[in-house]
């Protein structure tokens, strides 16, 4: 599985190299934060919406962040209105459709853009990771999952593979032994 080791970025809007854990994130409730927060964590950004074909994959997110969450795995969430305008709500929208469909616990960052030259600093970062097929560039749809592991390393899904998938649940694996010490694979 291809993966992108330590990404240094650099960037205009950053004074010097900054790492993908030190780009300045907004949660949904307007709290700054960052990946540094996570540092430790296995972390599974993914760009969200609550009017996507793909919108069910919201349950299966959430039963990895309870199964994996205790052991140092967190998803963090990422509405997204880019797709066909499939995220039109406001914060309080989101926040209540993914609390009351579906129990979502794991974190939930402000509405952003995935693509373009507006898009957020995380996701141009992230969009420069091949997937499994070796094709990196635009996040093709809602619910494009990026597996970012203790060492830096980040591993690129694309929408239809469910969060579940064998491939992604091996990485989250794998990032859990590197935090714990362990070999990784």
């Amino acid at each position: 599985m291809p993966g992108a080791a330590g990404c240094t970025c650099t960037s205009d809007a950053y004074p010097g190299p900054v790492t993908l854990r030190d780009i300045p994130l907004t949660t949904i409730d307007g709290r700054t934060t960052s990946l540094a927060e996570h540092a430790d964590k296995v972390v599974l950004v993914i760009n969200v919406a609550s009017r996507c074909g793909l919108t069910p994959q919201y349950a299966t997110l959430e039963e990895l962040q309870r199964t994996y969450g205790p052991r140092g795995f967190t998803v963090l969430g990422f509405p997204c209105n880019s797709f066909a305008g499939q995220e039109p709500g406001s914060a309080e929208k989101i926040t209540e459709f993914c609390s009351t469909t579906y129990g979502v616990t794991f974190p939930l960052m402000e509405k952003t853009k995935v693509n373009g030259r507006h898009s957020h600093p995380l996701y141009t970062e992230l969009r420069k990771v091949p997937d499994a097929s070796g094709h990196a560039g635009r996040v093709k749809w809602n619910f494009e999952k990026f597996v970012i592991l203790p060492d830096d390393s980040v591993h690129r899904f694309r929408p239809q593979t469910q969060p579940d998938d064998a491939a992604i649940v091996a990485v989250i694996e794998r990032g859990l032994a590197q935090r714990d010490g362990g070999a990784s694979a």
